[in-house]
């Protein structure tokens, strides 16, 4: 499959106007090819199925956390409050597309999505460049204009609301994951920053930063803000530490302001289900 599928990227491009929806949905229309070879088709289902064990999962981590006292972010809460809505949708999609139609629709000859549903690589250019805000009148313009270019079947245009629905359980499958990890990585550099300041039981050391950099060494966004945020107003002594920090993230191309913003902005949950 192609880098679309295998990554775990949130699914967020370049968001466009309605306009530019349109234009891009004329542009994958003239692209898509189609075919009717017998058995080249890639299942959604077992996707699905993953997706639901890794929602599952990230909802008990999360649940977890809010037993033991720990501060939880907004897009937590949501996964936390909303995982019934989740779950419910994911039993309407399987009720929804059973087998037999699946195997009807029309399936890509090529791109990151051969094998896949037509209708599947629409609903995620769709998701992919309205950053998962849900606007019927929007996605209205968006088949239309699709449409114009290369007609649909009608189970094609009865599967796009399912499909849609597949494609923002993947992205939220993808948001969770990262709340999941960015809560790991926020807990180490919490260790790391105790460790550092001799506070939690533990002895003032040093070299806890050079320990965790032996150890593990892999700096993400989540980690050097919680680090930043612990070190920062503290004894001069520690400025070696956010010196080092601020070069590595100038590194990845980052610096604490934007990794601060990045991290501590709210993922667009919201619509994603709904």
């Amino acid at each position: 499959m192609g880098s679309h599928w295998n990554n775990e990227h949130i699914l967020r491009e370049e968001i466009f106007s309605i306009e530019r929806l349109e234009q891009h949905a004329q542009s994958l229309a003239a692209a898509q090819t189609i075919t009717r070879q017998p058995g080249f088709r890639r299942s959604l289902g077992s996707r699905l199925r993953n997706n639901e064990k890794v929602l599952l999962a990230a909802y008990r981590s999360i649940a977890r956390a809010v037993d033991e006292g720990r501060a939880i972010t907004p897009a937590a809460e949501w996964v936390l409050d909303n995982y019934h809505v989740v779950e419910e949708q994911i039993r309407e999609i399987r009720e929804d597309l059973p087998a037999g139609f699946y195997r009807q629709l029309p399936k890509l000859a090529e791109g990151p999505f051969a094998g896949f549903p037509r209708v599947f690589g629409i609903a995620w250019a769709f998701v992919a460049h309205t950053d998962s805000r849900f606007d019927p009148e929007f996605l209205r313009r968006f088949v239309g204009a699709y449409q114009s270019v290369a007609p649909l079947t009608i189970g094609e245009l009865w599967a796009v609301a399912i499909t849609l629905r597949i494609v923002l359980v993947e992205n939220l499958r993808r948001v969770a994951q990262r709340i999941v990890t960015s809560r790991a990585a926020r807990q180490e550099a919490d260790l790391v920053a105790d460790r550092l300041l001799g506070v939690g039981g533990h002895a003032p050391n040093a070299n806890a930063l050079a320990d965790w950099k032996r150890r593990s060494g892999k700096l993400t966004p989540a980690f050097a803000v919680q680090l930043v945020q612990r070190l920062r107003d503290q004894d001069p002594k520690f400025t070696t530490a956010l010196i080092w920090l601020d070069r590595e993230l100038r590194a990845l191309g980052l610096d604490t302001d934007r990794v601060n913003n990045r991290v501590g902005a709210r993922t667009n949950l919201k619509g994603l289900i709904e």
